[in-house]
């Protein structure tokens, strides 16, 4: 499966939501992730221990493709405003896993606090 590249605003001490479509790559319709599991980071640097996790999740139809990645404030408060790389890996009930979505997730200092 290709990887879909989505860059992202996270504000700090919000809650942040974000839900992607997935298709299936052989037929261009509707991924069905019934039985996935997934994860997703946020990093610094590709190659730096991880700032934060996001929650992943699919809608109460996992026939429809979305996966949501979430962010509580009490998780985007912690964040250092700046530019981060994340990514989200979803794993098939037999075992595979892919990596399905990229990108740059810029971290913006909400100002109202």
């Amino acid at each position: 499966m290709p990887v879909f590249t989505a860059n992202i605003i996270i504000y700090t001490g919000t809650d942040f939501a974000q839900t992607f479509v997935l298709e299936d790559a052989a037929s261009n319709s509707i991924k069905d992730l019934t039985g996935y599991v997934g994860c997703a980071q946020i990093k610094r640097y590709e190659s730096s221990s991880k700032a934060a996790e996001f929650s992943v999740g699919f809608t109460n139809d996992p026939t429809t493709g979305r996966v949501t990645i979430e962010m509580l404030s009490a998780v985007t408060e912690t964040l250092k405003a700046g530019k981060y790389f994340y990514d989200i890996l979803i794993s098939s009930p037999n075992g595979v896993t892919e990596r399905v979505i990229e990108g740059t997730a810029i971290v913006k200092k909400s100002v109202t606090r």
